[in-house]
């Protein structure tokens, strides 16, 4: 098929079997990319040899009417459990808390399963960054060269933890 300005199918399903090499942009309104094996579904491959960044992966909502504490994006891990049920083990979600030129505002937030129930783990903010925010009995950690816990919240006992995780804690009721 060659043509200088449009080919139009019309069909509800078209087969292809082979590589497809479109130079030109690709629209639509949905797609599904499924693969057989563990390999990539999708890369993005920048060739461009300069210091910019590339490749590139945009998602943009491209609201006629932005308003304060727009979900913006979402990114869904989503597997199976043990009963066929298809469950988000993990989401990132992006809201416009405010959209006002000028005092735009951002809310990060990545929630996790704990005990089967989705929980957000971690909250970043323009002003702050908060963890456990939905009380959920979830720990912070942070490790050093020579420790596991360095750094330790432990969310069941209201305690700040240093060194060892036993030694030094500071009551925090």
């Amino acid at each position: 098929l060659v043509s200088d300005t449009e080919i139009e199918i019309n069909a509800t399903t078209i087969d292809m079997n082979g590589a497809v090499d479109i130079s030109g942009a690709l629209t639509g309104t949905t797609a599904t990319f499924t693969t057989t094996d563990n390999s990539t579904n999708i890369s993005l491959v920048c060739t461009d040899a300069d210091a910019n960044v590339g490749p590139v992966l945009d998602l943009y909502r491209n609201s006629a009417s932005p308003a304060d504490n727009d979900r913006i994006g979402s990114v869904s891990f989503r597997g199976r459990n043990d009963n066929s049920q298809d469950v988000d083990y993990a989401v990132f979600d992006v809201f416009a808390t405010d959209v006002s030129d000028g005092s735009e505002d951002v809310e990060f937030d990545i929630r996790t399963i704990k005990g089967g129930t989705e929980t957000s783990s971690v909250t970043f903010l323009g002003s702050e960054t908060v963890f456990n925010q939905a009380s959920t009995d979830l720990d912070f950690r942070v490790e050093s060269d020579a420790s596991a816990t360095m750094f330790q919240v432990d969310a069941s006992l209201n305690r700040i933890f240093m060194g060892t995780g036993t030694n030094a804690n500071f009551n925090a009721t």
